[in-house]
């Protein structure tokens, strides 16, 4: 495998691809001697393609079915390696953020005229982009979590310095996380990193966002696909509500109450709950009143996501962390009777909870749902029933019915539905 820093290789028409050394192979075998917009296009892939000015197209790097899918967007040289170099550095930071893999320049056609440079990224797995989310059948909940997670998206990358300035839903993608969602850039041609953001460029930002997701909205409500009764201006103005309150809680002065002995505790559960772990904090306390000022320095995302990797080995959005963590500290207080580590404890747990549960699901209907998110929404399973039925029915009757009634309508990874 090569080594993961910039690798350059030019064949002999001039074609010019730079990028990440192990994905050179898989690229350079794509067809960049014809227009983007005359490469074949899996039609379950297309779906999952949003909205850009510029052509792009979702391809496999192969003809196996299980390839690495790649975007790739034609642009002009200029932007195109600007934005490579953007999203680089974004992923070093563990920005939410497509993983950049080539610029591709020199391209010819047969007749030897220029085609435009391309960028290839890759691909998120188990990603929409919005529209094909609020075409479908959406609850009213989907829709708040949906405009926190793009509000909770912009709040991380101020909080690195980098402002986007083409903030839109047809530049983000959503995975599903637990009962919301987990937003992800995919387009920052426009961005720019800074020491640290002014006020000013922030509230630029928060006016681009506004205005960009009422009119995308609006545009929605045209075609008549728009959940009914969503208002778009008001819905763009729920992202910035949310924007504003994280942004408070995460970099304004907090008095607390001195009498409450767990009120500090508890100003740093509240940055928890948003998925934020405290690194540094000031805490002050009044001469005259002793009131306690509670100030965050220092924060950082993926409090719970960090926290399951390390005590579990499992990587999951925020939320689907939270759910699993859960479920984990449940089981841990419940059978660790001798006291055992808990990474002892978490091996147990994958082995006799979580894996026997991801098991039940028939081969035919693997990949359909990522993992993580499978194992939160056959909990949620689990009440449902559970409620209905007056007692426990337990994770493997959960599972089985989540396989039978859920599952088979669900296309998170493009898997296309057959409805016997």
């Amino acid at each position: 495998m090569f080594p993961t820093h910039l690798y350059e290789t030019i064949p002999s028409m001039a074609l010019r691809i730079t990028g990440l050394g192990e994905e050179i192979a898989a690229v350079t075998g794509l067809p960049w001697h014809l227009p983007l917009e005359e490469w074949p296009e899996d039609p379950a892939l297309a779906e999952k393609r949003g909205i850009s000015r510029h052509v792009v197209r979702l391809v496999r790097a192969s003809n196996d079915p299980d390839a690495e899918v790649y975007a790739v967007k034609e642009t002009v040289s200029e932007f195109a390696n600007r934005e490579y170099k953007i999203l680089r550095e974004l992923s070093h930071l563990n920005a939410p953020c497509v993983e950049q893999v080539a610029v591709v320049e020199g391209r010819v056609d047969a007749h030897g005229e220029e085609l435009p440079c391309a960028i290839v990224t890759r691909f998120l797995p188990y990603s929409l982009p919005y529209r094909v989310l609020l075409s479908g059948a959406v609850t009213a909940h989907e829709i708040t979590t949906m405009a926190s997670a793009l509000a909770l998206l912009l709040v991380r990358l101020h909080l690195l310095g980098f402002w986007w300035g083409d903030c839109s839903l047809s530049n983000t993608l959503f995975r599903r996380d637990a009962e919301g969602f987990a937003a992800y850039l995919v387009d920052a041609e426009t961005g720019e990193f800074q020491k640290t953001l002014s006020d000013g460029q922030r509230e630029h930002d928060l006016e681009i966002v506004h205005f960009n997701v009422a009119a995308e909205l609006e545009d929605l409500s045209l075609s008549g696909v728009l959940y009914p009764g969503m208002e778009p201006v008001r819905a763009a103005e729920a992202v910035i509500r949310r924007y504003r309150r994280i942004w408070a809680a995460l970099k304004e002065r907090q008095l607390l109450d001195p009498k409450d002995r767990h009120a500090v505790e508890g100003a740093m559960r509240q940055l928890h709950d948003l998925g934020f772990a405290v690194e540094e904090v000031a805490i002050t306390i009044d001469g005259d009143t002793q009131m306690i000022s509670f100030q965050p320095k220092l924060v950082a995302a993926g409090y719970h996501t960090q926290r399951l990797r390390e005590v579990v080995g499992l990587d999951a959005e925020e939320l689907q962390a939270k759910r699993l963590l859960a479920s984990f500290d449940r089981y841990n207080a419940r059978e660790n009777k001798l006291g055992l580590p808990i990474q002892e404890m978490a091996k147990q747990w994958i082995s006799e909870v979580f894996e026997p549960v991801i098991n039940r699901v028939p081969d035919h209907m693997r990949g359909r749902v990522e993992r993580a998110q499978m194992f939160h929404e056959i909990l949620e399973n689990r009440w449902y029933l559970s409620e209905k039925a007056g007692y426990d029915v337990g994770l493997e009757v959960a599972a089985d019915d989540y396989c039978t009634e859920i599952l088979p309508l669900r296309r998170d990874s493009g898997v296309d539905i057959v409805i016997q």
